[in-house]
């Protein structure tokens, strides 16, 4: 390893100029690395990654399998078999408790791998310059020299010396404690040692860009950054217990006291009629263990965990598994509207300026883009091209201005050299596509017309704002360009131009003037009116509209007032372009509606733009009172009471700031309604951590939103929020299901031991058999209901507070009734046995009790359908379960090892057809009540 890995931390960056960093990093700064370096660097250093505390070993995870009360009560038990000379007993009972611990650990253990698995999908990416191409990698492939482009939102991916700044400011509270943004200085060079906090040309990871960009070298990466330093004294964490998980506890802790009070009871009866203390303790032991379903809060684990791993298969990651269970719950889904329920591929259609209006999907308009770069296309432009800007000056500012006030990049992949590929935000990508079209290519703009400053976008102001040095002469320029630098304004001594994009409503108010037919005309209120109605219209066919607008200043580098910047702006026109509506939304939100879910369209476009895709994909609906649209603008105007009030009928909030989102899920909260809500900027992140599910973009979203989420979108669709929510519903109602299936069968066991007594009957279960039927109905049957599929209904009811008590809507009293039917069957066939002097009466018992359970977990796979209808093999692990649970049952009946050790006999074929019939009994009162209910409803 080089000089420079072994003493990075020890390295002030910060103290070298960008040409010594830049050597001492063997860096081209206009390049970055080529991909052999890189390859070599991440050879070298390994992955950018922190390296988390190690997670439970495969040991760990097996050893925590017996530190369960009930289990250590079973260990005890076998320990005072073995003192008492119980061998066969004490050996049946460590055997099961070693199979329970393997199926547990077996279990754990995916889940864990599951959850790293998911991990490694939500590592960030980065945008990089390597072998003079931008291009998308993963942050873990970072390497020392890489050069790193960070804008607004970006989460810094590793330790950074900047090499350019504009506006540049950080958040660097992660580390500092600072609470205030830091504004950054690329040409700073220190002189002294600093704290981290006045490292101005420096940027470390884990901290935020919130304001700017820049370009950075990253000089450490993984453990060596400053954030990897205080990971070594942050490993010591525990993840917290889902809110579902500590119910769970809860409802086993109260089981735990309940099981005790029964063990006292049954120990007491069988003292009072003389039965052995040593059977009569292992017996209490084992209804202890049979009332308490210990494994219950790893299985609902392991049911999150696969949840969200068939999430993942639909472009859903989840980030925290409490998302899984709330998702059932959701009454409202707050959706972005670009991207989200639409394709969030944006192409310019219409160019209107001065009375004029180009439609660029006329055949005769349809020229190909031209070159992005001579390394691309033939860069010469098209004579048809350069005749039509010639006869459109404004056109060509239009275009220009759009192209230049863009931080969007157009380039060629290596391995596709005819292609060109947006990077970038979508919007402005279809700017650049509509100017390269006709002529004008960001790349040979911005060389003619250098950026010197800006004003970055924010919601606030709704537009951007570009400085750029004018050329000299327009002797040497393309035919193609002149227009631009040749125009009537600025063709006598200007030096600087200032191009401003951004919304109709705002660019108005800061333009005083209008540019029509060569010629520059105050704004006038007629001027407003028309700018307006054409807005207006284009809005109403659902475009998005955005405005350009310029001027020429006398513009000062170095202390240029930006307060004077956005003033006295020359209107030249607008660009209406459409994003269409994905195809499988309209089918989703129809779906969420059929579901009890309201969707809710949030977004920062005109509100006309807004409500004609809310009407198309069916979420706009027109309340009796107003018209269902609600802009920010009218949203600061609302009260606290009046917002909530408002809530319930506003379908489409539109031209809306990140903060009017965090004020929309608070009203909505405090109307009772469940909200997940989306989001992919910086800002965004309050209203995600607000909302009950916080909702990332994968592909669109920043880094923060995305550690702010709970779920992250990896296809940025809403069909996807859609799918979740189904997915967040079947695994509740499964979760239900296997606490009514083992509550149930261990109440039938619980109601045998206790009722037997006062019947003058011996114990009709020994405690191995009742370990055995604890064993095999909590095993494998129990965990095969995880995996069934969708109730008929799961979509098509409204949605179950998230709040409810476990045993609410008839399962407490399912479970009781169940269980007592249960136990009647199995014990009266047990007592006209016994009473007629028949010694497998205990065998009857113990297989009854089984086989009943069997039927039972196969009539419960639907809580309201029949069997037969949703079909007998639709859960394949189920049924096999289910028959290997019955063979091994055969096993332990009429193998006579197995004989031996559980102390049964075996069947006649007549007592072992009785046993089957009478078991059926449970599945067919089960039906009964569903058809009942079906008939009811």
């Amino acid at each position: 390893m080089s000089n420079l890995s072994e003493h990075e931390r020890e390295v002030d960056w910060y103290r070298l100029s960008i040409s010594d960093t830049a050597e001492k990093l063997d860096v081209d700064l206009d390049r970055g690395l080529d991909a052999g370096e890189s390859a070599r660097r991440i050879e070298q250093y390994g992955p950018n990654e922190l390296v988390e505390q190690r997670g439970r070993t495969a040991w760990m995870i097996l050893l925590d399998q017996f530190k369960e009360t009930m289990v250590i009560v079973l260990i005890i038990a076998g320990i005072i078999s073995l003192v008492l000379g119980e061998e066969i007993d004490a050996i049946a009972i460590f055997v099961i408790v070693l199979l329970n611990a393997l199926l547990g650990f077996r279990q754990e253990y995916k889940a864990e791998e599951a959850m790293a698995a998911l991990k490694k999908m939500a590592v960030p990416k980065v945008t990089v310059r390597r072998n003079n191409q931008v291009k998308e990698i993963s942050a873990s492939n970072l390497v020392p020299g890489d050069l790193v482009l960070l804008e607004a939102g970006n989460l810094v991916p590793a330790d950074c010396r900047l090499i350019e700044t504009i506006n540049l400011q950080a958040q660097e509270a992660a580390l500092t404690g600072e609470s205030e943004p830091i504004s950054k200085d690329a040409r700073y060079v220190a002189e002294e040692d600093l704290p981290l906090g006045d490292r101005l040309n420096m940027v470390y990871m884990g901290t935020v860009v919130t304001y700017g960009r820049g370009k950075a070298v990253v000089v450490s990466t993984g453990m060596e950054t400053e954030l990897g330093a205080i990971a070594e004294l942050m490993q010591s964490s525990t993840a917290e217990p889902t809110p579902l998980q500590k119910r769970l506890t809860q409802l086993g802790k109260g089981l735990a006291m309940a099981a005790f009070v029964l063990v006292a009871i049954v120990f007491l009866l069988g003292w009072l009629r003389g039965e052995d203390l040593e059977v009569l303790f292992l017996t209490a032991i084992s209804i202890a263990v049979a009332a308490v379903p210990e494994g219950l809060p790893a299985v609902v684990t392991i049911a999150l965990a696969l949840g969200a791993r068939r999430m993942l298969k639909k472009e859903a990651l989840i980030r925290k598994l409490p998302a899984v269970e709330a998702l059932g719950s959701v009454t409202v889904i707050c959706s972005d509207k670009t991207g989200t329920l639409t394709e969030n591929r944006m192409t310019v259609t219409i160019l209107d300026f001065a009375n004029n209006r180009i439609d660029l999907t006329e055949d005769e308009l349809n020229i190909p883009v031209r070159a992005m770069s001579t390394a691309c296309f033939d860069a010469e432009p098209d004579p048809d091209q350069v005749r039509m800007l010639s006869r459109n000056p404004a056109l060509t500012l239009l275009l220009a201005g759009g192209a230049l006030c863009n931080d969007a990049i157009l380039q060629c992949p290596e391995d596709q050299p005819d292609e060109y590929q947006i990077v970038g935000d979508p919007t402005e990508g279809a700017l650049l596509l509509s100017a390269a079209r006709l002529g004008l290519v960001k790349d040979e703009l911005q060389s003619i017309f250098p950026r010197v400053d800006e004003v970055p976008f924010d919601s606030e102001r709704k537009r951007m704002t570009t400085i750029h040095k004018m050329p000299g002469t327009v002797v040497d320029l393309p035919e193609a360009y002149q227009h631009v630098w040749d125009w009537q304004g600025w063709s006598e001594g200007v030096e600087f131009v200032e191009f401003t994009k951004g919304a109709i409503d705002g660019l108005v108010q800061i333009a005083d003037q209008v540019w029509v037919n060569e010629q520059i005309e105050p704004m006038s209120d007629a001027w407003e009116q028309r700018i307006y109605q054409a807005n207006q219209s284009l809005a109403e066919n659902g475009m998005r509209v955005l405005g350009v607008a310029c001027r020429s200043l006398d513009y000062q580098e170095d202390d240029q007032d930006r307060s004077e910047l956005e003033k006295n702006l020359i209107f030249v026109g607008m660009v209406g372009m459409i994003d269409p509506a994905r195809p499988e939304v309209k089918d989703a939100v129809q779906t969420s509606k059929d579901a009890g879910i309201r969707p809710i369209m949030i977004t920062g476009d005109h509100p006309l733009t807004a409500r004609f895709i809310a009407k198309e994909l069916g979420i706009y609906t027109k309340p009796a009172v107003g018209d269902g649209v609600l802009t920010g603008q009218e949203l600061d105007t609302l009260s606290r009471e009046e917002l909530n009030s408002s809530v319930r009928t506003t379908s489409v909030f539109a031209r809306v700031s990140p903060e009017h989102k965090l004020r929309i899920v608070e009203a909505l909260q405090n109307q009772g309604e469940i909200a997940a809500m989306t989001g992919d900027g910086i800002n965004d992140a309050p209203a995600l951590k607000r909302a009950d599910i916080g909702v990332a973009m994968g592909v669109t979203g920043t880094d923060v939103s995305k550690e702010a989420s709970d779920m992250i979108l990896l296809d940025d669709n809403f069909a996807t929020i859609v799918a979740a929510v189904r997915e967040g519903r079947v695994i509740y109602d499964n979760i239900r299901k296997f606490i009514q299936y083992t509550l149930s069968s261990n109440t039938g066991e619980i109601w045998v031991m206790l009722v037997a007594p006062f019947l003058g009957m011996p114990l009709p279960l020994l405690p191995l058999q009742i370990l055995w039927i604890n064993l095999v109905t909590d095993g494998l049957p129990g965990l095969a209901l995880g995996v069934e599929k969708p109730e008929s209904n799961t979509m098509s009811r409204d949605p179950y507070p998230p709040n409810e008590n476990i045993f609410s809507r008839g399962l407490g009293i399912n479970i009781l009734w169940v269980g007592f039917l249960m136990a009647v069957i199995s014990l009266g066939i047990g007592y006209v046995s016994w009473s007629n002097g028949n010694s497998a009466w205990q065998t009857m018992v113990f297989t009854t009790l089984t086989l009943s359970e069997m039927g039972y977990v196969m009539a419960i796979r639907s809580m309201k359908d029949s069997l037969f209808s949703i079909g007998f093999l639709s859960n394949r692990a189920l049924v096999g379960s289910v028959l290997l649970t019955t063979l091994l049952q055969m096993a332990v009946v009429y193998v006579p090892f197995l004989q031996k050790l559980f102390k049964t006999e075996a069947l006649t074929a007549q007592e072992l057809i009785t046993c089957f019939v009478l078991s059926l009994v449970v599945f067919v009162a089960v039906e009964i009540q569903k058809w009942i209910l079906r008939k009811r409803a």
